[in-house]
């Protein structure tokens, strides 16, 4: 499975996908990118480490979508049609996200040691 992610971050950036939107991320190449198309977060759940970086590509036909932790929004991205948005995470531990817009949309990124 990491292998696979390695392969889809490299294939974005061979394809120009970069960090466009708004975030709280450093500069780190992500660990995982989720495509935010088709009314969906795709994959909609990852697994990385502590301190790596994920990065939603948001790609949707001109619908609005955000990221936004539904615990204590501990990451909210602003409303996109187009771009991204990127979080580092620095605590382990689980995360689920879901579109303010569209609360079917839900998402989960898992933070390992």
């Amino acid at each position: 499975m990491k292998k696979l992610l390695i392969l889809v971050v490299a294939l974005a950036a061979l394809l120009g996908l970069t960090a466009c939107g708004s975030g709280d991320s450093g500069s780190d190449t992500p660990a995982a990118t989720v495509r935010v198309e088709n009314m969906s977060y795709s994959p909609a759940s990852v697994t990385i480490e502590k301190g790596e970086t994920v990065e939603w590509i948001f790609d949707d036909n001109g619908l609005p979508h955000d990221v936004v932790e539904s615990g204590d929004e501990l990451f909210k991205s602003e409303l996109l049609t187009e771009g991204s948005f990127t979080y580092t995470f620095e605590e382990a531990g689980t995360f689920d996200y879901h579109c303010t817009p569209h609360p079917m949309m839900l998402g989960t990124v898992v933070v390992e040691e």
